[in-house]
């Protein structure tokens, strides 16, 4: 058995992600991506059982990586308006360095693949989200909402705001940039909505 390049699976890593992101999984094999990367495709055998076993690691991967970046300097116990803040801060810093990694993830958010990322996070919130949510709803800086709810306002504009970042556009307008000043005052009516 041929030992592990820990270079190699770099490569691999990266090369995979961005194939799924410009072609899809339909697009996707364990053949193109050997030859993608320059490598055997026994090669990305010594790595993954099979083409499944290698997309389930990429998707645990990559969004355990966002997920760590996203609690950054972050505590549970925080008051929620700063709490928040780092959060949002943290998951647009990431968002815009690392592009593909998130175009990726969406992609594979609507995929069975996803399951194993979906069990991964629920751990991670409720170590993490669920005592912030409940310090903060004790300390009355949070109104209690089922987590869906409470993500849904919570996140859902941030990652919208990229999304139409990304494009360049919006539905009506033909250009579009993010910057502070929309960041600010979207995330003042977040907290609005939020607050008691």
């Amino acid at each position: 058995m041929r030992p592990r390049d820990e270079n190699k699976e770099l490569l691999i890593r990266q090369k995979a992600i961005e194939m799924v992101v410009e072609n899809g999984l339909g697009g996707f094999s364990v053949n193109k991506l050997a030859k993608a990367a320059g490598v055997s495709p026994a090669t990305i055998y010594i790595y993954y059982k099979d083409k499944d076993d290698l997309i389930t690691k990429l998707c645990v991967d990559v969004a355990g990586k966002m997920m760590d970046y996203s609690f950054k300097d972050f505590s549970p116990g925080m008051d929620f308006a700063v709490g928040l803040k780092i959060q949002w801060q943290n998951r647009m810093e990431y968002f815009i360095s690392y592009p593909t990694e998130m175009e990726f993830i969406e992609i594979m958010r609507y995929t069975h693949f996803y399951e194993e990322v979906s069990k991964r996070l629920t751990t991670t919130f409720g170590l993490i989200l669920g005592p912030f949510m409940e310090n903060s709803i004790q300390k009355k800086q949070l109104i209690p909402l089922p987590f869906e709810v409470y993500w849904s306002i919570a996140f859902a504009p941030l990652y919208q705001l990229i999304k139409y970042h990304y494009q360049g556009k919006s539905y009506v307008n033909s250009s579009f940039e993010l910057n502070e000043e929309l960041i600010e005052q979207t995330f003042g009516l977040v907290l609005k909505a939020l607050k008691p």
